[in-house]
């Protein structure tokens, strides 16, 4: 794999995605904030901070999960579309350099969008005098656990839409999301469950799944939990095999299909 090439398809996404003006939902980000902390009910401050935080957090997340999937599924439906895929192979572009290319570009307009929005979110923090002296590690590693989680995302969405429309791959890459919160919740189903079969199926499903629960770090953020060093580092650890094995397959299943 040539890191120049990868690099180049990189650059090329990042530019293209930055030009369609993806960072006015920086903007929106903002004003969607400031309303949010201005019109929440007058509750007692603990309860009304604890909002603005989850508040916060949680349309961080929303907004980087939307732009990584519907961007996500659409880098090889637009060039497939375009007839801009045939030139592209006919390069000495190795596939595999395509797909990591795409993903690289993608990751980093998210990694630049996640930043500023916890920029913004800081800001208004600090405009609203929301006391966060203890808690403002756990808000920061929240940030980085949802962008790890986006990165698998990414994946999936890439690894969806080599076999799949636009519209259909990222139907499946929601679902997936979906899916992937509730992963645990099948695993105590089947535990529960008093039967074998049903065990062993909703183990199986749990070890083909993604966990996304391991990534979630919003809710403990908040009072300023965190997990413990070696939980923080298996998780991470997991996101990003997770996300290698997508990618893999995508490279795989790309590298077959005829054009």
């Amino acid at each position: 794999m040539n890191a120049i090439r990868v690099w180049a398809v990189a650059s090329n996404v990042f530019r293209e995605t930055i030009r369609d003006r993806i960072l006015l939902l920086i903007v929106f980000f903002a004003v969607l904030l400031l309303l949010g902390a201005r019109l929440l009910p007058d509750l007692s401050a603990g309860a009304e901070y604890k909002l603005i935080l989850d508040l916060g957090l949680g349309v961080i997340h929303l907004f980087g999960l939307v732009v990584a999937v519907f961007l996500g599924t659409s880098l090889l439906s637009k060039e497939i579309d375009k007839r801009t895929i045939f030139i592209l192979v006919a390069k000495p572009l190795g596939r595999a350099e395509f797909i990591v290319g795409k993903h690289l570009g993608l990751s980093a307009v998210i990694g630049v969008l996640l930043m500023l929005m916890s920029l913004c979110f800081f800001g208004v923090i600090a405009l609203e005098h929301v006391p966060i002296d203890n808690i403002v590690g756990p808000l920061l590693l929240s940030v980085l656990f949802a962008y790890l989680e986006l990165l698998l995302i990414v994946a999936a969405a890439l690894f969806f839409g080599t076999f799949a429309s636009s519209v259909m791959a990222s139907i499946f890459t929601f679902s997936l999301y979906l899916v992937g919160h509730f992963t645990q919740d099948l695993l105590k189903l089947g535990a529960i469950s008093k039967s074998a079969s049903v065990e062993q199926f909703t183990r199986a499903m749990y070890i083909v799944l993604p966990d996304l629960e391991r990534l979630n770090l919003r809710n403990d953020a908040v009072f300023g939990q965190v997990p413990v060093s070696a939980d923080l580092f298996n998780n991470g650890i997991y996101g990003l095999l997770y996300t290698g094995i997508l990618l893999g397959l995508a490279i795989t299943i790309f590298s077959r299909r005829e054009f």
